[in-house]
């Protein structure tokens, strides 16, 4: 069968043959055998839900055998025989445009130069999954290549609960990820009830099918370490031979590197899974590989001592890079850590002392005494880190749940008033109030023709958006317009396309809604040869609601509230997205944050243009009406401003405190 008819078949017709897992990829951890006896039943009879009853006595062996041996059902056998990458979207069997991107998102999510765990359907973060079993992803690809635009897909957890009758107006997807009761989004609830095949955590974009690679934290990494460096240096202050150490080349975190080479510094980046570390410097993310430790310091004096730009990956356990630096005095002008914390004990975070291998064999079979370990190593890394911090080294937390899971774990990491930590989340310092209060945020967009030629013409058409609006453009914003202007010039040359010919930068609501509209513009003259899918981070403005990432900078005691961003997907969906998403989990853990996103296609047409200015335009605005309700000033500059640019918004604006009224109300 041609890849068009197996994706109109769905779950085969005859049952495929017996397939081993391949040994040329990544694969998930074993994940901790939490079921009951009659749980693994249960997980074995939903399971067998896809499938017909004459294979079952097959089948029930196989997955309970696959439970046994990964702690969850992946269904090996229905993997499909075809390559699994973003195809240019004429090659997808489909009756909408809009179906057809939406599988050609999937793909790319999937497509193993991309994913992280491919054949787990695991994208990145070590459990953020685009779907929970091959089954699920078979019958998805055929419901997108059957429905007409009067129809919505909605997906629960991966699974796809069916096509329903709407309107053109509707998302054709509505996907939700883990949304569980309150008192059952524990970590162990997601092992549980992920190992019985009825929820899933989607991180942020895996689950909605807006990944592009790394090279979204690549430009929100460089974004941030830039002005890092702004905040310790002087004044015209070159960050090169400087150092910026950090931890983790998986996944998301696989771009520091790059992005420190962006920045112009020395990155240090330790990652005790060599397969990972390779991977990385196999695509050209990362310069140099070491595992010893004593050429590590050599080969970092050297770097200091004649003012490199360049990148070292350390295969190791960065505690270890911590302490050994501060017996050698090597100093470490910004420091942060990214490994997957939210996940701690699953493969997230790995203890000093114990190798790789014996620690996916620990926390399979002993995960109390991993986790004693984990929690050993964090506050072993905190004391060092804070001998670094009093030799004046800036260390901020990257929003993976570090200080949250240290300071849970007892490691010296709060201030003074034993409330707050003592170190700032980057969102506290830099993002918040630099870029999401005035709406800056990681907009992003894929050239469904796969030809490099329109990611280029793109890449022109926002670049002379951005230098337009930065001639009118207040004092306020210019550093961010400026910085994304430099960004997209350098971005081919950076070779940041990993998967799907991909592209992202920071832009406010005027941005976003102007370069897509110059996009929708040169679809309709055929300047771009086929759609574009227009999408952004969860990580933005609007989305996502996390006390300590993302609105870690809400100080009014809202910031445990997760209002914005139901808003935010309510409102997209019927302002013009073409699928929207909601997610329990993401970034900082399971039960720590509730983040959305967006897909949609430009097609060129009238209506494309009337739905991007009108969802876009409330995509940003939602969140900074928040941001200003929570009296943060650029927030409040931000709202004001648009209100004046657009009569018809209405925001409830905050009337400012005299904090001196309130210090002797209560003596």
């Amino acid at each position: 069968m041609d890849f068009k008819s197996q994706i109109l078949q769905g779950i085969p017709k005859v049952l495929p043959i017996k397939r081993e897992r391949s040994s040329a990829v990544s694969h998930a951890p074993k994940r901790k055998d939490i079921l009951s006896l009659e749980e693994k039943k249960l997980a074995i009879h939903n399971a067998l839900r896809y499938f017909p009853k004459d294979w079952h006595l097959e089948l029930s062996q196989e997955f309970a055998q696959e439970l046994h041996d990964f702690g969850r059902i992946y269904m090996y056998r229905f993997k499909p025989e075809y390559g699994i990458y973003a195809r240019p979207i004429d090659e997808y069997p489909a009756q909408t445009p809009q179906a057809a991107a939406i599988m050609l998102m999937i793909q790319n999510n999937l497509d193993p130069a991309v994913a992280q765990h491919p054949e787990e359907l695991i994208t990145y973060g070590g459990n953020g999954a685009v779907f929970q079993n091959w089954a699920q992803y078979l019958l998805t690809m055929h419901y997108l290549a059957t429905m007409t635009e009067e129809q919505t897909l909605h997906i629960y957890s991966g699974h796809p609960m069916g096509l329903f009758p709407s309107s053109k107006e509707a998302p054709r997807i509505v996907v939700t990820n883990g949304m569980m009761v309150p008192n059952y989004s524990k970590p162990d609830d997601w092992e549980k009830y992920n190992a019985l095949g009825v929820t899933q955590y989607g991180q942020m974009t895996a689950g909605s099918y807006m990944y592009i690679g790394p090279q979204g934290i690549v430009h929100g990494t460089a974004i941030t370490v830039m002005n890092a460096f702004r905040k310790v240096l002087k004044k015209n202050e070159s960050p090169k031979g400087k150092i910026f150490l950090t931890a983790g080349l998986g996944g998301m975190s696989g771009a520091q590197p790059k992005a420190g080479n962006i920045v112009g510094c020395i990155t240090i980046c330790a990652e005790v899974n060599r397969t990972a570390a390779q991977k990385r410097h196999a695509q050209g993310w990362v310069d140099e590989l070491i595992d010893d430790m004593d050429q590590l310091v050599v080969r970092a004096q050297k770097a200091i001592a004649e003012n490199e730009v360049v990148s070292l990956a350390f295969i190791g356990n960065i505690v270890d890079v911590w302490e050994r630096f501060d017996m050698e005095d090597i100093f470490i002008h910004i420091g942060s850590d990214q490994t997957s914390l939210h996940n701690p004990w699953s493969g997230g975070y790995y203890p000093v002392g114990i190798s790789f291998e014996a620690s996916n064999e620990m926390m399979a079979t002993d995960p109390n005494t991993f986790k004693t370990e984990v929690q050993k190593s964090l506050r072993r890394q905190v004391s060092t880190i804070n001998k670094h911090a009093a030799k004046g080294t800036y260390f901020f937390d990257y929003g993976n749940a570090f200080l949250l899971e240290a300071s849970r774990a007892g490691a010296d990491v709060m201030a003074q008033n034993q409330v707050d930590f003592k170190y700032p989340s980057y969102v506290q310092d830099i993002l918040g109030p630099l870029c999401f209060d005035y709406g800056f945020g990681p907009f992003r967009w894929v050239c469904t023709s796969g030809n490099p030629k329109d990611l280029q013409k793109t890449d022109a058409i926002a670049l002379a958006v951005m230098k337009q609006i930065l001639t009118e453009a207040p004092q306020e914003i210019q550093q961010q317009l400026q910085d994304n202007i430099t960004w997209i010039q350098e971005a081919g040359q950076n070779k940041l396309v990993v998967g799907s010919q991909a592209r992202i930068l920071y832009a406010d609501a005027e941005g976003r809604s102007k370069i897509a509209e110059a996009f929708n513009k040169a679809i309709k003259s055929g300047e771009i040869s086929a759609p574009i899918v227009l999408g952004r981070d969860h990580h933005d403005v609007s989305g996502t609601d996390s006390p300590f990432r993302e609105t870690s900078n809400i100080y009014d005691g809202s910031k445990f509230t997760a209002d914005m961003a139901i808003h935010n997907v309510i409102g997209d969906s019927f302002r013009g997205a073409t699928w929207v998403s909601i997610h329990n989990g993401g970034g900082v853990g399971w039960g720590e944050v509730v983040n959305g996103g967006f897909g949609m296609v430009l097609d060129g047409s009238k209506d494309a243009s009337r739905r991007l200015k009108n969802m876009l335009f409330y995509d940003v605005n939602n969140g900074i009406s928040r941001r200003s309700w929570a009296r943060n000033k650029e927030a409040l500059f931000a709202i004001k401003r648009e209100m004046e640019r657009t009569p018809e918004l209405k925001v409830t604006l905050p009337n400012l405190v005299d904090n001196k009224l309130l210090n002797n109300l209560f003596d």
